[in-house]
Order: C-alpha cells, then sequence, then structure tokens
C-alpha cells in the first residue's frame, strides 16, 4: 500500500484525474476483495466497488473532511456492499426460530436420514466467510443477543443482522434442496 494517500487526497480534492487513477489502482483489489466476502457475487462486488469510487469523485470536495481515507474507503465498501445487499435480495430470510421443519419418527432409518441432513448443513455453515460463520454461531449456537455479538467484533447490530440474514439465506436454500432431494439409505 501506498504511504502518500494524503497527497493523492489532496490532489484529487482539486479535481486530479491521474492521482484518482493512482488511488483507483491501489485499493481497487483490496476493495473487491471486502465487497466480494460480503456480496459474494463477482459482479455485484465490481458494481459496489465502482460505486464507491464514483462516490469519492463525485464527493471530492468533501475529501479535506476525511482524516483516514484508508479507512474511509473501507468503511464506504462495506457499507455500500450492505445497501446493495438489502436493495437486491429477493428472498425471504428465514429464521430458525420460525421455521418449520417436517418431524420425523423416530427410528434408525430416520434418525440416519437426519444425521446426513445435519451434515449437509455443517457442511454450509463451514462453507459461510469467516466472519458470517463466527457471527452465525455466536448468535444461533451461542445464544448470544446480536448487541452482545457487535460490541464483541467492534461491529454495528446491523452489520450483526445482515451476516445472520445472509447465513440463514444459505441454510433455507441447503433446506430447500434436501427437501426437494433428501438423502437416501441404500439397503443392501
Amino acid at each position: 500500500m501506498r504511504d502518500d494517500i494524503p497527497e493523492l487526497q489532496n490532489r484529487i480534492y482539486n479535481g486530479d484525474t491521474k492521482a484518482f487513477k493512482e488511488l483507483y489502482d491501489c485499493y481497487c483489489a483490496p476493495l473487491l476483495q471486502v465487497a466480494l466476502a460480503i456480496a459474494r457475487h463477482r459482479e455485484m462486488a465490481e458494481e459496489i466497488v465502482a460505486d464507491v469510487f464514483i462516490a469519492v469523485w463525485r464527493h471530492r470536495k468533501d475529501l479535506r473532511e476525511i482524516t483516514n481515507l484508508k479507512w474511509y474507503l473501507y468503511a464506504a465498501t462495506r457499507n455500500i456492499a450492505l445497501n446493495h445487499l438489502r436493495k437486491y435480495a429477493h428472498h425471504k430470510t428465514w429464521h430458525l426460530d420460525e421455521a418449520s421443519l417436517p418431524e420425523y419418527e423416530i427410528n434408525p432409518e430416520a434418525q440416519l436420514i437426519s444425521n446426513e441432513m445435519m451434515q449437509h448443513i455443517n457442511l454450509a455453515i463451514n462453507a459461510l466467510p469467516p466472519q458470517c460463520r463466527l457471527i452465525f454461531k455466536l448468535v444461533k449456537e451461542d445464544g448470544l443477543k446480536y448487541r452482545e455479538v457487535a460490541d464483541l467484533l467492534n461491529i454495528s447490530i446491523k452489520t450483526v443482522e445482515n451476516q445472520v440474514g445472509i447465513a440463514l439465506k444459505k441454510l433455507a436454500s441447503v433446506r430447500a434442496f434436501l427437501l426437494v432431494s433428501p438423502p437416501t439409505i441404500n439397503h443392501q
């Protein structure tokens, strides 16, 4: 990373497009990684990063008010990504507490199917991005309140809500898949 960010910031404030391109070249890739971790879709992540840089250019006259441009870029990326998720979320979020899971007769075959379903669910949880997985486990497995998780991880409650929502959507898709094509038992 560059150590002349304040100089670039000042040049951008004065309308220097070359300085703006240098800032873009320096931060595009790391911001794309942040956006990708949140949005989980490359096309959307690229759009998010573009929106961040468009906002920086449009509001370049406000750059003197920003004391840490690097932090500002990361925070803007996170915020725009979360706004994109809210804006483009087309599916209802499933809450595990509200989900009506089918009841199974307790017999060895049903228990085996249930264990296989739990393996699929655990694989889906483990496939979540690290922060999303951590937040989900703190809330759903450890029983912490959203405020407690936010304080513990030094993030906003909204971030906790969004990360739990992302996790629940992924688990809902696994649940839907399992209900359509449930695990089978080979009787040999």
